[in-house]
């Protein structure tokens, strides 16, 4: 049994889950994989045996605890520095880190708009004006770090960092819901979209019988 125990919402639907996952799933670590539907008898109750807060995800390593997504981000880079979660270089790892702050905190139109949906197809469905705005940010963001980083490979800062976990919940909203991208930016999500990791997430999702309506 490994040490690590994964506690993460639906896979079709739960995107703050998608991220820690990613990282562990990317970097083939084994780990536990605990599944408790989102929104469902007891599924509150289910999630407060495992988190303080009360939400998903939860990561477990040992006796200890780690909630909060980005916290458990920080805790694998970390746990594993052989992963490079963030860039080694400070001025980059910065920039990495205040990206995927901004994607912690921000873009609340994108997330009531467009809302994780893996095995959705909607590409007219209706978008506000701060929902356009919030796409326009995230695509400025993917232009700006990708065209300081081609050289170096197809993600975010080059390698796979933690700033593409962040973002990888993106990558399914503008896929699935049709968002118009330069190529630049289609090719990102082209990238990460061809993951392995990324597509077993999808596939479990597929697997999963809860459906939400939004």
């Amino acid at each position: 049994m490994p040490d690590l125990r994964l506690v993460i919402g639906n896979q079709r639907y739960s995107s703050w889950s998608l991220r820690p996952w990613l990282a562990l799933a990317h970097h083939e670590v084994p780990f536990e994989e605990v599944v408790i539907p989102l929104y469902g008898p007891g599924s509150k109750e289910a999630i407060l045996r495992h988190s303080p807060a009360g939400k998903v995800p939860v990561l477990r390593d040992g006796d200890l605890t780690v909630w909060d997504t980005l916290a458990i981000l920080e805790y694998l880079a970390e746990r594993f520095p052989e992963w490079s979660l963030w860039p080694r270089d400070p001025a980059r790892r910065a920039l990495a880190r205040s990206v995927s702050a901004e994607m912690h905190s921000g873009f609340a139109a994108l997330r009531d708009v467009l809302p994780m949906d893996v095995l959705a197809r909607e590409p007219d469905r209706p978008r506000t004006p701060a929902t356009e705005a919030d796409i326009a940010r995230i695509t400025t963001i993917w232009r700006q770090c990708r065209e300081a980083s081609a050289a170096e490979g197809p993600f975010l800062f080059g390698g796979f960092t933690a700033a593409d976990c962040m973002y990888a919940p993106v990558v399914f909203r503008f896929d699935r819901y049709g968002v118009p991208l330069d190529p630049a930016c289609r090719a990102y999500v082209d990238t990460m979209l061809a993951l392995p990791a990324m597509q077993r997430w999808v596939e479990a999702a597929r697997a999963e019988p809860w459906v939400l309506t939004f």
